[in-house]
């Protein structure tokens, strides 16, 4: 593992609200003998007005801002910095590029942070390359930036042209998910000697132990009639397929939906007797709740073009917990169809997770996690960390 280095990571999602992304995961470990910033979400943009998410995200970002600079676990600095929301205009773009240099710049000095490695998650932080003085610019794509119009309002164009960028002056690219690796290698492959995949992996310890160990019952999903299905993430109405949920729970109303995370903005489906959305929950109490899952779903919607590239650390996380784990399609998981159920249409749903109810067996449950073991974020880490020392070995 490298040591004494100093890393800043410009990510993609807030620490403080959210399940644990990669970065999140990574940082965590290489901030054990390295010093690291992890920078919150500078967001590609406000949504729009109208949106339902509006004033939850205003809310997050404002409780975010007031704690600006924090030390986490393992010694981790973790900043909030203040920006200006908008970055499809030139002058918006220029106030961000002071405001986020100033601020970030000071606390390199206050924290001794020197010759960084430059981690960026995230296209509006482009502007930020070449300004802090780093030796080695990672770029970690994670979704299909300019395919995302559910969050923000900032204009695709400006989104693309500034991964664009990214992509060129990166000394090293990191791909979460197999559909936009494969589809970006393709159209340029002159990337493909400073780009690899970085997969998802899973903290197997921690979730493995959903099934290895007897839990105490939360209250609030022992209250909850079985068989549960479980879904633990993000919670956002153009996330979910809400008319999935709404037919399965039709055909099978005495099937439990237990939905644990975030959410933005109430959803259609909460007016189902049988949708209970129990608030978000600490990641170290993930494994005493998936321990009274019945089956472990992923609800997505199929004919989102943002989704469609998702690589869910979730379905991983399942997997490790040995429940049985029903999915709606999703290219990263298609090489695990068989040990997990792709479920292609609404009644396939309904079929695969009879079948999880009814005839699920030990060997299902030991392949299952035997498909995750191995590749845990420990392993990642130590990869990243390989990675980094030859990156500036070269430089």
């Amino acid at each position: 593992m490298i040591k004494d280095k100093s890393i800043i990571c410009f990510a993609g999602e807030d620490w403080w609200y959210h399940h644990p992304h990669s970065k999140n995961h990574i940082m965590r470990r290489l901030a054990r003998s390295n010093r690291v910033m992890f920078v919150n979400s500078i967001s590609m943009g406000l949504p729009s007005i109208s949106s339902r998410d509006f004033r939850g995200k205003i809310k997050r970002k404002l409780r975010s801002y007031m704690k600006f600079a924090r030390r986490a676990e393992e010694g981790i600095l973790v900043v909030s910095p203040l920006t200006v929301p908008l970055y499809s205009t030139w002058w918006g773009r220029a106030l961000n590029r002071f405001l986020l240099a100033a601020q970030i710049k000071l606390l390199m000095i206050a924290f001794d942070f020197r010759d960084p490695v430059l981690w960026i998650a995230i296209p509006t932080a482009r502007d930020m390359v070449g300004r802090l003085d780093e030796c080695a610019l990672i770029y970690q794509v994670s979704d299909k930036y300019d395919a995302n119009w559910m969050d923000h309002a900032t204009a695709k164009d400006a989104i693309a042209a500034m991964h664009a960028d990214l992509l060129t002056s990166a000394d090293l690219i990191y791909y979460s998910g197999r559909k936009l690796f494969e589809e970006e290698m393709a159209a340029r492959p002159e990337l493909s000697e400073k780009s690899k995949m970085l997969r998802q992996a899973v903290d197997f310890d921690h979730f493995s132990g959903a099934t290895s160990q007897e839990w105490p019952a939360p209250e609030d999903i022992l209250a909850i009639a079985r068989p549960r299905l479980g879904y633990f993430g993000q919670v956002d109405g153009w996330l979910l397929d809400q008319e999935l949920i709404r037919y399965v729970s039709r055909k099978r109303p005495h099937w439990q939906w237990v939905l644990i995370g975030l959410k933005a903005s109430r959803l259609d489906i909460e007016d189902l007797p049988n949708v209970r959305h129990l608030g978000s929950k600490p990641y170290t109490d993930m494994p005493r709740y998936a321990a009274g899952f019945d089956v472990c779903v992923l609800p997505w919607v199929t004919d989102n073009e943002f989704v469609s590239y998702g690589s869910a650390i979730k379905v991983r996380e399942y997997l490790a917990t040995g429940k049985p784990v029903v999915i709606t399609p999703l290219y990263e998981y298609e090489p695990l169809d068989g040990i997990l159920g792709i479920a292609r249409g609404y009644d396939d749903f309904i079929a695969k997770v009879e079948d999880a109810l009814a005839r699920d067996t030990e060997e299902q449950k030991q392949a299952r996690q035997q498909s995750v073991k191995s590749a845990t974020w420990d392993v990642r880490a130590e990869e990243v960390s390989e990675d980094i020392s030859r990156l500036i070995e070269s430089k």
